[in-house]
């Protein structure tokens, strides 16, 4: 761990030492492994235990009304990342802003993706296609709730341009504009919410070409039934003489509660046209080799909750993509510890 997160960790936890500053402090954790077996022409054709995560949550009170939340996360090369951090003051159930890095609130996915918070182990498509995973911003926040609805709208850097849209996340600015993006949601009943999600933001560093995201979702949960559907599409603007890019996609997961069992299954599309990025480009001057793909895959899934705070999960991907015949299906495992 590097002396910055260290930092980080004494700058927000330092209250909870000071006598009478009356803060709160609460520490949560969680860690996972996965064992992935793909057939001959998937990458994971030999098999191979991997992508071990790891986080800790620390969060607080300074006062009735002033709180913070740091989040370390362990990523691809086991390399440390700050998920989270920022401050926040609450006027009300109906009034919270946050200042800092914050998950963005684009949809159901993004601010619950936790290996505990899932029902299968590999993200659905669209997600980390049309935006990047764990997608960040660093800015400022508003959210609350009136009733049956809630709201959340936020301003920031943005994301970059980049080869493909999965990787425009960036914590500085590549141009002079500021990316702004909304959340809506109704709970029509204590088993069923809508929402829905809107972003818009400048692409290249000459602060000409926008990126526009749109998102809809729905979670219905009883007792028994888990059910959760999101669709989410990418507009690119890019330069004459190429086309306008366009990410589309979406996905539909169930599952059923049987005591700690849950048999679960999902569909999921997802497909993306853009005649101007793709390998090969270089902002600028430089069009990369266009991005054409279209694939889809039915998940099916097991899990059991062996105890409160472990949770193993079985994953088997049917997964087709078009104008190919791969045999690339994988056979997933996952343990997720929390705490």
């Amino acid at each position: 761990m590097n002396k910055k997160v260290i930092a980080l960790l004494v700058l927000f936890a330092a209250p909870a030492a000071v006598p009478g500053f009356g803060a709160e402090v609460s520490l949560n954790g969680y860690f996972s492994a996965e064992y992935l077996q793909g057939q001959k022409e998937s990458p994971w054709s030999k098999g191979s235990f991997t992508n071990a995560q790891a986080g800790l949550i620390l969060s607080g009170q300074w006062s009735s009304q002033f709180g913070y939340a740091l989040e370390l996360r362990t990523k691809e090369g086991m390399r440390v990342e700050i998920g989270q951090a920022w401050a926040g003051w609450s006027a009300a159930e109906s009034f919270q802003a946050k200042v800092g890095l914050f998950l963005v609130p684009f949809g159901r996915y993004n601010r619950a993706n936790r290996p505990y918070e899932t029902l299968l182990v590999d993200a659905p498509y669209p997600y980390g296609e049309a935006y990047p995973s764990s997608w960040r911003e660093i800015g400022g926040m508003v959210e609350g709730s009136f009733g049956i609805f809630g709201y959340a709208a936020w301003i920031g850097n943005g994301l970059a341009e980049s080869a493909d849209p999965s990787g425009g996340q960036q914590f500085g600015d590549n141009n002079k504009g500021k990316a702004w993006g909304a959340r809506l949601t109704g709970r029509l009943s204590e088993e069923l919410e809508l929402g829905a999600s809107y972003y818009r933001g400048a692409l290249d560093s000459e602060n000409e070409r926008n990126l526009t995201l749109l998102g809809a979702d729905l979670g219905w949960m009883t007792q028994n039934i888990r059910l959760t559907a999101e669709y989410t599409r990418a507009d690119i603007a890019n330069p004459a003489p190429f086309a306008k890019g366009r990410v589309e996609g979406w996905y539909v997961l169930w599952g059923l509660v049987f005591g700690d069992w849950m048999p679960t299954a999902a569909y999921e599309r997802s497909w993306t046209r853009d005649p101007y990025h793709g390998i090969g480009w270089a902002a600028p001057a430089t069009a990369g080799a266009g991005l054409d793909t279209d694939h889809n895959r039915w998940a099916l899934g097991l899990s059991y909750a062996l105890h409160t705070n472990v949770l193993v999960k079985l994953e088997y991907d049917i997964q087709k993509e078009s104008g190919l015949t791969l045999k690339d299906d994988v056979l997933r495992v996952q343990a997720a510890v929390h705490f």
